[in-house]
């Protein structure tokens, strides 16, 4: 049983494209167990427009611009994928900088499908084991990772997913890892 993340402020960096499931479960799995979220972004307009695979999904208001969110104001990072999201995301100077952070400081991160390419632009993918949706395989191995298939990997503080479809494994072991149960905590980095 996951401990409570109550008193945990979480953040959620998404834009544009962002997959609609990878947003909004683990955002109500981290709500449900106590955490309080916010939804980063560096959009320029009041909402995002989530997808569901390629066709449009809802659109969500963020909670803080990203260039007001500060990553010392959080204890956890999620990463959700769809592929423009992160593929925009990772050519912000400001929202790499952001995830680097949270690395920096030994704070857990959660990614999933093409949230995983944050990790490689941010220079966090070296010398971790690494899931993702699998177009991503050669990235993380070029930017020294090693890609497994597998539905969810727990690497210290790193969780990562491969797709919508294995967002229960990566649920149960997001909730573990930030609630630091799963040992990411004192393996550190």
């Amino acid at each position: 049983m996951t401990k409570s993340l109550t008193g945990k402020n979480i953040a959620i960096l998404s834009t544009n494209g962002v997959e609609q499931a990878e947003l909004t479960e683990p955002r109500q799995a981290l709500e449900n167990a106590g955490a309080r979220t916010e939804l980063v972004s560096p959009a320029k307009t009041a909402k995002i427009q989530a997808v569901i695979y390629h066709e449009p999904g809802e659109k969500f208001a963020f909670d803080i611009p990203l260039d007001l969110a500060d990553p010392e104001d959080y204890d956890a990072l999620v990463l959700p994928g769809g592929v423009a999201n992160p593929d925009e995301l990772r050519l912000n100077p400001k929202a790499v900088k952001f995830v680097r952070a949270f690395f920096e400081s030994d704070k857990p991160i959660a990614a999933i499908c093409h949230g995983p390419w944050m990790l490689v632009e941010a220079d966090i993918a070296r010398g971790h084991t690494l899931t993702s949706w699998p177009s991503l395989k050669t990235d993380i191995r070029n930017a020294g990772g090693n890609w497994i298939d597998q539905d969810v990997v727990q690497d210290g503080l790193l969780t990562t997913s491969r797709k919508p479809d294995d967002l229960p494994a990566f649920i149960r072991e997001m909730l573990k890892s930030f609630a630091g149960e799963n040992g990411a905590r004192a393996a550190g980095r």
